[in-house]
């Protein structure tokens, strides 16, 4: 048994993303509830990664089953294609974290009932049809799922378990969460587009093409960006949620290294995905101290 392969088929690195969803949502829980339960928050946490890190796997069995996966590509964990593990062993772990996931997701809904229910299949679902049959991952619906699930829908979720109360204002503000969120997979569908065009994967990206696709990027950032800045002259935010401006010079970086890239040269992009998280990370950190901080003051 490869303990090293279950570990990398999960891809930890991309958990910052849940990470920061749900913390957002444990603040904003906490600014309009004035306090919240520690093990339902840790639970949430723990199911949200088990249910992030149950789709990464998952998707690499069925990236791999259509051919997306290869030697010579550069997304997925790479556990198949470097055999450190077989498609058997990978859809298995699928399945353990998947069911790991639900059992704990029993206790949220027993103590928050049907809401969370309801939002915890929605998640389950999309996680296993992301690549499952003709998975609408495949048909350029990746970065629409990924934004939703990772913003709207885990925010939410988060604050509702914790808050015990419906709000418009966790899904607004899971907004600029989501757009980086996007970003990560967007970064990483430019990358690949040659191989996902030859194996008859449809992305945004490859539909684009290399060169407009580079602006989804760049709007995506933007996006980011000026919402927060926008909703600083609302109740949404204080003017304390400008320190996410810190986190230009890393978003330029990326833009920079991109906007020399070319299609035939992937290699100066293979860890775009990553530094877009990086950025994510950094700024939903902050964005999340500047929601903290305006309650102290």
């Amino acid at each position: 048994m490869s303990v090293k392969g279950y570990l990398q088929a999960m891809r930890a690195f991309s958990f910052t993303a849940t990470a920061v969803s749900v913390a957002l949502g444990a603040v904003l829980a906490f600014q309009d509830a004035g306090s919240f339960s520690i093990p339902l928050f840790l639970i949430v946490l723990v199911c949200a990664i088990l249910m992030h890190a149950g789709t990464n796997v998952l998707s690499d069995y069925f990236d791999y089953k259509k051919g997306i996966d290869t030697d010579y590509s550069f997304g997925s964990s790479r556990v198949i294609t470097e055999k450190l593990l077989t498609p058997r062993q990978v859809l298995i772990e699928a399945i353990v974290i998947f069911s790991i996931a639900v059992l704990l997701s029993l206790i949220l809904i027993y103590f928050r009932g049907w809401p969370i229910l309801v939002l915890g299949l929605l998640g389950l679902l999309a996680a296993i049809f992301y690549g499952f049959g003709p998975g609408y991952k495949y048909f350029a619906l990746g970065d629409l799922a990924v934004f939703l699930m990772f913003g709207p829908l885990m925010v939410f979720g988060s604050y509702y378990v914790l808050a015990e109360r419906f709000s418009i204002k966790p899904i607004l503000l899971s907004l600029p969460v989501a757009f980086l969120v996007a970003l990560i997979l967007v970064g990483n569908n430019i990358r690949d587009i040659k191989h996902d065009i030859k194996a008859g994967s449809r992305t945004i990206a490859n539909l684009l093409g290399h060169s407009k696709a580079k602006w989804e990027y760049y709007l995506l950032i933007a996006a980011a960006f000026v919402t927060v800045f926008i909703m600083t002259f609302t109740p949404l935010l204080t003017f304390w949620s400008l320190a996410v401006l810190v986190t230009i010079p890393i978003a330029f970086k990326n833009i920079v290294i991109l906007s020399h890239s070319v299609p035939d040269n992937p290699q100066s992009i293979a860890d775009l995905d990553v530094k877009s998280a990086q950025l994510h990370l950094v700024f939903g950190i902050l964005l999340i101290a500047s929601i903290v901080i305006g309650m102290a003051l």
